[in-house]
């Protein structure tokens, strides 16, 4: 499996480009986060650009704030993808207010998915404990414990504020603080494998969520007051809140925009479901592959999502690559 997706990956990434219209688009520059989904969109994007517009594309790795800073002092690179907005800062903002960067919409659908999640198998023979109220009062049912985030994680903050609020402890439920975000993951795997009770926080796009069927717990909504408290580590009387799915968005500066019309408009098609997402990092874990052949995954395996995204002489180009 490993080696015919390298094969495949290899080919598809050395067919030559092809240029629309007869003339490239010229050099354009992407950043490719340093995490397994970013790595993949960066790489369609990247392939795309390259055999259907004919665009000579370069990867800047970077995280989120230096790729903004770098926009902000250079204006480069032309492209930030896969931008999760709640973690740019006031610079972003303040790019966006003064029209050096554009958002051209959401690159991940309905964005970054967290929340507190039991196995698909638990909520089938257990329907009640979809609900939070449901698993107060059944606590045995989940295991009497609730796998939480390590040390240092924004996540941890959040939930050691609504943990109290919705009165987790006090229902006979032991939250267990994981050291780190590989043995939270193994605790969802090895539950998963005995059809364990397993209650916890996770988050998408990961490849536990594409690989294990889980059902996010209601927690009865949305409160933004009580969510953005619930942020302050330093915070007292958090209310309960569910948790939002957290913006992910593509970015370009304004003069990409003003150059590159045809491929702006690509971009800001450019957006993938999250559970497509999961499926691919999973896919890509279990072969030990990289993010581009995870790319070439997704370019092959699920091609009736992508092809709307291109305008016909792109989607022409990319078809005799893709199928030929």
């Amino acid at each position: 499996m490993r080696q015919i997706a390298l094969t495949t990956a290899l080919t598809l990434l050395a067919a030559p480009a092809f240029a629309q219209d007869g003339e490239s688009c010229g050099e354009v520059s992407i950043t490719e986060m340093n995490w397994a989904s970013a790595s993949v969109v960066s790489n369609v994007a990247k392939f795309i650009m390259e055999q259907g517009y004919g665009c000579d594309v370069s990867i800047v790795p970077s995280d989120t704030v230096p790729a903004v800073t770098s926009v902000a002092e250079n204006g480069e690179p032309d492209i930030v993808t896969e931008l999760w907005a709640n973690s740019t800062g006031e610079v972003y903002q303040r790019l966006k207010d003064e029209g050096q960067i554009e958002e051209l919409g959401a690159v991940l659908d309905p964005g970054g998915v967290e929340g507190w999640w039991i196995p698909a198998y638990l909520a089938e023979e257990h329907p009640e404990l979809k609900t939070i109220e449901g698993i107060l009062e059944n606590p045995d049912l989940v295991g009497a414990r609730f796998h939480n985030c390590p040390e240092g994680w924004g996540c941890r903050v959040v939930n050691d504020n609504l943990l109290p609020a919705f009165g987790v402890a006090d229902a006979g439920i032991e939250v267990f603080d994981h050291g780190s975000g590989e043995t939270l993951a193994t605790s969802m795997a090895a539950a998963y494998e005995d059809e364990a009770p397993w209650f916890g926080y996770y988050w998408a796009p990961t490849a536990p969520l594409g690989r294990y069927d889980m059902v996010k717990v209601d927690l009865g909504g949305y409160n933004e007051e009580a969510h953005n408290a619930a942020q302050n580590p330093d915070a007292t009387d958090v209310g309960k809140s569910d948790f939002p799915a957290a913006p992910v968005n593509t970015a370009v500066t304004s003069t990409f925009s003003e150059e590159h019309p045809e491929l702006t408009e690509f971009l800001s098609k450019m957006t993938f479901d999250v559970d497509t997402m999961n499926s691919v990092v999973a896919w890509m874990e279990d072969n030990s592959a990289s993010g581009e052949e995870g790319a070439v995954h997704f370019l092959t395996t699920f091609q009736d999502e992508w092809t709307g995204w291109l305008n016909d002489s792109a989607r022409e180009n990319l078809s005799s690559v893709i199928d030929g």
